[in-house]
């Protein structure tokens, strides 16, 4: 029988997984809630029970080569601990991996959520075939990952690509849940806009459509900064490709113009108006093949397809 992987996603809300084949095909997926707000027992206890579905669902396709998990940061992608993450209140150095592994007797990798979408992003999605890849996702707050010849770029301490909390104004009034000022995360994720503007991003996009002029001002507004920090994005790191997800991402074609108008006027980098800056094709599940491309990034693997 083929080899497959799990991959599951850990969210504070919910869990999503699934069993996918060595060449990223979805042929199982399963949804339960994280009920974090009953303690990391109970919690702890919704992982356990979806890993324990998902490894019986894999039996049915095959041999499980391994567990791949995306998890909320801070954590330490060598040894799957995780550290005390915001919104999973009383995960306070969890060891992950080798939980799983005492209990399901899998080989397990634990990787930072947005590391994990990136580099899904890179192997099966929308930078497939391109050596280096940004990745961003914009919503609540905004998450990075850098890819660099299909793999993670994780830095001397493993805290590498919180591309987020880089300060575009150190000067400015905003300070962000880090402590620093001016972080592109506190200026323009999907709560920051939403909170200045006293409407949400959706809201937003559709009166701006409409011809409502104050909802295209603020929308100009957060793809002017968005757009000044990828400049210096691409001053650093000039990848091939910068692929944007998550839901403000959703705004569509007005975000993607503007950002590719900016970005060239914010860089010292003359071929940076020739680097692609695209919406991520995997969407809602790019944390479940987010979990898969841990286990699967050692693989040749050509393009998904999705079982619906």
């Amino acid at each position: 029988m083929p080899n497959v992987v799990i991959g599951l996603d850990i969210g504070g809300t919910k869990l999503a997984g699934g069993v996918l084949t060595r060449e990223a095909r979805l042929v199982e997926r399963r949804e339960r809630p994280t009920r974090v707000e009953e303690g990391v027992e109970v919690s702890l206890g919704q992982v356990w029970e979806i890993l324990e579905e998902l490894r019986a669902a894999a039996v049915a396709h095959g041999t499980l080569d391994g567990i791949g998990i995306c998890a909320p940061g801070p954590l330490n992608p060598d040894t799957g601990m995780i550290f005390n993450p915001t919104n999973m209140p009383g995960w306070v150095n969890v060891p992950l991996a080798d939980e799983v592994r005492r209990r399901l007797g899998s080989p397990c990798r634990v990787e930072n959520d947005a590391n994990g979408a990136g580099l899904a992003e890179a192997l099966f999605g929308a930078g497939r075939g391109c050596r280096s890849v940004f990745y961003v996702t914009i919503s609540t707050g905004i998450g990075t990952g850098i890819i660099l010849d299909g793999q993670v770029y994780h830095g001397k301490n493993g805290a590498a690509g919180e591309g987020g909390h880089v300060s575009i104004d150190y000067r400015s009034p905003v300070r962000c849940n880090c402590g620093s000022l001016g972080c592109i995360e506190a200026l323009a994720s999907g709560t920051s806009i939403a909170r200045r503007a006293g409407r949400s991003t959706e809201d937003l996009a559709r009166s701006a459509a409409a011809g409502d002029q104050e909802a295209a001002r603020w929308l100009d507004e957060a793809g002017e900064m968005l757009g000044a920090w990828l400049g210096s994005v691409v001053s650093l790191l000039d990848p091939d490709i910068i692929v944007i997800g998550g839901g403000v991402s959703r705004i569509g074609e007005p975000l993607f113009r503007k950002l590719r108008e900016t970005v060239p006027r914010r860089t010292i980098n003359p071929f940076a108006a020739d680097t692609p800056i695209v919406p991520a094709e995997l969407d809602q599940d790019v944390g479940i093949y987010g979990g898969a491309a841990v286990i699967l990034a050692g693989y040749t693997t050509p393009e998904p397809s999705v079982v619906s």
